[in-house]
């Protein structure tokens, strides 16, 4: 019996330890990674979305990677953009983007490393290959 409850206290520790771990808090990085994610996606259905408003076709494309130093200006152009106030997509996206950028730039300023300065990188993204599910 004394084996048994032994094993069944590690076990409770090792799973106490995985839950702590997973809990703590994001990184500057972890966080803008995330929301450059989760703006990318919700652009792309935006696009696809069977309810497109004629604007949402003109907005500027907004392929995100955080690592391009041109990313910011790429979030002040579709923040500044002028069109689709109406759509209500539209004005959440261009807030989530208005929030990427001032993380980026006062947050997380001294945390981020650009690795790269290529604009049209930007315009015309080599997506990765999308494995079958």
């Amino acid at each position: 019996k004394l084996p048994t409850m032994k094993m069944l206290l590690s076990l409770i520790a090792l799973l106490s330890a995985s839950l702590l771990t997973n809990a703590a808090p994001p990184t500057c990085y972890s966080r803008v990674l995330s929301l450059s994610k989760e703006i990318t996606e919700s652009f792309k259905e935006l696009q696809t979305s069977k309810a497109v408003d004629s604007c949402v076709v003109m907005l500027p494309r907004l392929y995100l990677d955080i690592h391009n130093y041109c990313v910011l200006a790429k979030l002040r152009e579709f923040v500044a953009y002028p069109r689709c106030e109406r759509v209500l997509e539209v004005s959440e996206l261009k807030e989530k983007a208005r929030s990427l950028y001032t993380i980026m730039i006062s947050y997380c300023r001294r945390d981020l490393v650009f690795l790269t300065d290529d604009c049209n990188a930007l315009e015309h993204p080599i997506l990765p290959p999308i494995e079958p599910s």
